[in-house]
């Protein structure tokens, strides 16, 4: 009898998470249940596992609504129903239509009027009309018997209790932006959209009980499948399975010959192997498409990194999805797949932001819009979103809010009603296992393409980005068997892309970015990472990874790998970075538990630093399956459910470490170590994908640095500030120019040894404006004089004024100052002709006697960073401050132990906390010879001398040498201003 039961997921309408609904109907004895949330269908999957848990039967529906006006319910007979109803909202959402008065015939599906919305002797035989308890008194006039089969009861369910009214009101309120005192009744739902105890409603209608048989018929004749857990991703690639298999190995092997030469045994066999537990898990159409994704991405010339746990697999290295070799790191397969793994799969791949949408649409083109959609997620209020709109809803004033958000509910609560009030609707919605769903978005990365249409599975709506996109988020994709395809997006592989463009067009040099093998032997490469020469280089530019890549003396590959997962922050916090540095510096002082740990994990000096050495040491140590110490390692990093499973993997890790000889104590402790690695090892496979990638921009830094730094640049950056980055540029020996109307384009541009500042980052220059300048100069040749400028491209006088000081004008042979007085003049030269009327001959140019102007060194440079954001020429170059008695950072090492001061212009900071909760910060910043100084800044010294942003500071501190590093603990600090010396 309860057709119209809403959870949290009818948008800020709904109070109740599906357990809460389902628990509260299993109480009152409530057997049948139907889910008709409003325009949304997202946890129909959830709903219907957790009824069957509970014995209830779950029927699914949709509540259709144009904005307040509920129009009708759609009920699912069974899955075909379902897939309608699906199809059906999936049309509305995408075009925006709204829904029509009279719903259309779907198949096998029930539509339910509300009472009074249409004449019952209209309806078609799939249609009925829902009575309310409320409308039960308009029904004495009516032959209800002559309707006995359209008319059922309809109790609308929407939250818990009166508590949950007011929430739902707030929530209400919230949705529309307004004020609860503003809320129109027809906006929020009647008081009694609760649970009516069974027997209580039938009571209601006792002098109907055709109504509430008809009720009772319409339910059982609902009845959905929704079976979890069965693969339904797209199945075949080819025509055949047989097909797939063929292609997949005659793939396999033709890559093997391009990664590893022909008659490699090793090789050949892992692929054999890998083929087989493919085959047995029907995984083949998922390598098939990744690769199809790789060639197109290949023929169109895009830049991609294959990453993750699918590293693990060499069928995935032939296939050039990755390019990190698992045999030469030794990565097991069953890392990635198994025969036991109990969730699926997946490849990251990472394309430049600029390729993704194509590579995208490619998918969406190649395996169609009924079978393909975006992966979608939820987003939830949180605690500062929470306060932040239920404050705004109770009319508190921002000061208040912010008040509340800064210092917490710091009022007495029996003094502050709607504080109260806030708290305690903050305490209900901010809950960390059943958030408070707030809207739905876009997954990170993920793309669905199932083998059936996949309105069979979810809805779908059509968000800003353009692609259609599932009203179902990664849980209940993984938990029905959609394995999603991870195409993911990063700024780094756009430097590595446009760098590639940018050395054809300069050198005319076409390189293999994929022969990252060459990369990691060449002594010029290993030089720079050696001496970190790391700026702009993925994964090891920031400060902390300098740092570490100097102490453990990096110069090689499976030190590079160890390094981009040891300073992941689970694995520094819990101190196992500081324990590796020390024993890569003192190796001999190792101790190994025992003769086989030691051969698992020399090359870690005795630390379980990867995942993949929690399932060697199981594999090895404990003699376990491979496929068995992978359950290990997802159980002990909290990945595994059942505690009695972990309980089995236990007992038998350690009756075959009983069996193979190993004293107690020595497997006991293994265990422990185990257990206490696995929560913050990290994939292997990942590390060695970030530290391929790392390969790849260090190349191109080494023997392509100015194109390299302008795709940097020209991608927005990484790490540090665009600042750095021209920095860097101008170190590599190019010649760097302002921006020029002749010589600039949108972005930073270089023709051999001349780079030119892109319009971009010019600060207040219209788009526009560039737009039509660029356009004129392409059609008509370059400007030759401002004049010509104006007449051409007609900029009005602000934007002119900033193209101007910028230095645009340069090549005219005028001053800046010159030039804004001839602008002037031309600008109110054509205000006069715009208020007469269009000249029919070319005016004369503006000719004039300009007064000898004075200029000094400094003012281009306050120009740029007025309008840049920093000077293109050093900054030291024009500071007004006596700078000889600095030591310089290429001289700390003489001063060990020793207090120095030292002068360093801002480059970036760390803020964190001690192990007490005391806020300090790690520093970054350059001295005049453009050497890095860094400096820890420990609490006392940070309160007494916060930082005040960027420019120059005059640092003094204690020098300390840790592994190779140099850093500087401040004990005083002063910012200065670039005429320091004048103002004293």
């Amino acid at each position: 009898m309860y057709l119209n039961c809403k959870t949290f997921f009818s948008l800020r309408y709904g109070t109740m998470h599906v357990e809460t609904l389902i628990r509260e109907a299993k109480e009152l004895g409530i057997t049948t249940l139907a889910l008709t949330n409003i325009n949304i269908t997202s946890d129909a999957w959830t709903f219907a596992t957790e009824c069957r848990e509970q014995d209830i039967k779950p029927v699914l529906g949709l509540e259709c609504r144009n904005e307040h006006t509920l129009c009708y319910l759609l009920l699912a007979r069974n899955q075909n129903g379902w897939y309608h109803i699906n199809k059906f909202l999936s049309y509305k959402l995408h075009t925006g239509e709204p829904f029509p008065e009279q719903a259309p015939e779907l198949p096998d599906t029930f539509v339910i009027y509300p009472w009074g919305s249409r004449s019952p002797h209209t309806l078609a035989p799939h249609e009925l009309m829902g009575v309310r308890v409320k409308d039960i008194n308009k029904l004495f006039r009516i032959d209800t018997i002559a309707l006995k089969d359209k008319l059922v009861i309809m109790q609308p369910v929407s939250f818990q209790d009166e508590l949950h009214y007011e929430l739902h009101q707030v929530l209400r309120a919230i949705d529309q932006n307004i004020l609860i005192s503003q809320l129109s009744p027809e906006t929020y739902a009647a008081p009694d959209e609760t649970f009516i105890h069974p027997a209580d409603l039938v009571e209601h209608f006792e002098r109907y009980p055709h109504i509430v048989e008809n009720t009772l018929a319409v339910l059982n004749a609902c009845e959905v499948e929704m079976q979890m857990n069965i693969p339904r991703n797209k199945k075949i690639f080819t025509k055949s399975v047989e097909e797939d298999r063929k292609l997949l190995r005659d793939l396999a092997f033709e890559g093997m010959i391009y990664r590893y030469g022909t008659n490699h045994e090793s090789a050949a066999a892992r692929i054999e192997k890998e083929l087989d537990i493919i085959a047995k898990l029907n995984f083949e159409s998922y390598f098939l498409i990744t690769w199809d994704i790789i060639r197109f991405a290949q023929e169109k010339g895009f830049f991609y990194v294959g990453r993750g746990s699918g590293a693990n697999s060499i069928v995935a290295y032939c296939l050039r999805i990755t390019d990190v070799d698992p045999i030469e790191l030794d990565l097991y397969f069953e890392r990635f797949l198994n025969l036991y793994r109990s969730s699926p799969p997946d490849f990251d791949i990472d394309f430049s932001w600029k390729d993704r949408d194509e590579i995208t649409t490619y998918i969406f083109n190649k395996y169609g819009p009924e079978h393909t959609a975006l992966l979608g997620t939820v987003t939830t209020f949180q605690t500062h979103a929470i306060v932040r709109e239920l404050g705004k809803a109770y009319g508190l004033p921002k000061k208040e809010i912010d008040r509340i958000l800064q210092g917490g509910f710091s009022v007495k609560l029996d003094e502050d009603k709607i504080q109260r009030k806030i708290l305690h609707f903050c305490q209900l919605m901010d809950n960390q296992e059943k958030s408070f769903p707030n809207h739905l978005s876009i997954h990170a990365g993920g793309i669905l393409i199932s083998e059936s249409p996949i309105h069979h599975y979810c809805t779908t709506y059509l968000p800003p980005k353009g692609f259609s996109t599932a009203q179902m988020d990664m849980f209940q994709a993984e938990a029905i068997g959609l394995y999603k395809f991870d195409i993911l997006s990063q700024r780094g592989l756009g430097h590595i892309r446009d760098a590639i463009d940018l050395i054809k067009q300069n050198h005319d040099v076409d390189i293999d970015i994929h022969n990252v093998k060459a990369f990691m032997v060449d002594e010029q490469v290993k030089a720079n990472l050696r001496g970190v020469n790391t700026i702009g280089c993925f994964y090891i530019e920031s400060p902390a990874m300098r740092q570490l890549l100097t102490k453990l003396r990096c110069d090689d590959y499976r030190s590079l790998v160890a390094a981009s997962s040891i300073i992941r922050p689970g694995v520094a916090q819990s101190g196992m970075m500081k324990q590796y540095i020390e024993r890569f510096n003192n190796p001999k002082s190792v101790v190994y538990l025992h003769p086989v740990i030691e051969e698992l994990l020399k090359e870690t000096f005795g630390i379980m630093v990867y995942q993949e050495d929690v399932i060697k040491v199981a594999h090895k140590f404990a003699d376990m399956e491979l496929a068995d110490a992978d359950r290990l390692r997802r159980a002990m990093a909290g990945k595994y459910r059942g505690m009695k499973d972990l309980e089995q993997i236990q007992a038998r890790f350690f009756n075959n470490c009983d069996a193979k000889g190993h004293p107690r104590h020595v497997s006991e402790e293994v265990w422990r170590q185990i257990a206490s690695f696995a929560n913050f090892s990290f994939s292997k496979a990942h590390s060695a994908s970030f530290a391929v990638e790392s390969y790849q921009s260090l190349y191109l830094k080494t023997y392509y640095p100015a194109e390299f730094m302008v795709a940097v640049i020209n991608n927005f950056g990484g790490f540090y500030s665009r600042e750095l980055y021209f920095n860097q540029l101008k170190q590599t020996g190019i010649q760097l120019h302002a921006p020029c109307i002749n010589q600039s384009d949108y972005l930073t541009n270089i023709h051999g040894k001349e780079v030119y500042v892109g319009f971009i980052h010019i600060e207040g220059l219209e788009f526009a404006l560039v737009e039509r300048l660029l356009e004129e100069r392409k059609h008509n040749g370059p400007f030759v004089s401002l004049e010509d400028f104006v007449s051409r491209v007609g900029p009005g006088p602000e934007q002119m004024e900033i193209l101007i000081r910028i230095g645009c004008f340069h090549f005219t042979g005028y001053t800046k100052k010159e030039l804004l007085w001839k602008g002037s003049l031309l600008a109110k030269a054509r205000e006069v002709r715009q208020i007469h009327h269009l000249p029919l001959f070319r005016p004369t140019p503006v000719d004039c006697t300009l007064p000898q102007l004075a200029y000094h060194a400094h003012e281009d440079a306050f120009d740029e960073i007025d309008l840049l954001g920093f000077p293109l020429q050093s900054p030291f170059s024009i500071l007004q401050h006596e700078q000889s008695t600095y030591t310089p950072a290429r001289d700390f090492h003489q001063y060990i132990g020793k207090e120095i001061m030292t002068l360093g212009y801002y480059v970036t900071m760390k803020m964190l906390r001690t192990s007490k909760g005391d806020p300090m910060c790690f520093g970054t910043f350059l001295d005049a010879e453009d050497e890095f100084v860094d400096t820890v800044h420990f609490p006392d010294s940070l309160r007494q001398y916060p930082f005040q942003k960027g420019g120059f500071y005059i640092l003094q501190g204690k020098v300390v040498s840790d592994y190779g590093v140099i850093t500087l603990e401040i004990s005083w600090m002063r910012k200065i201003g670039y005429f320091e010396d004048k103002s004293n």
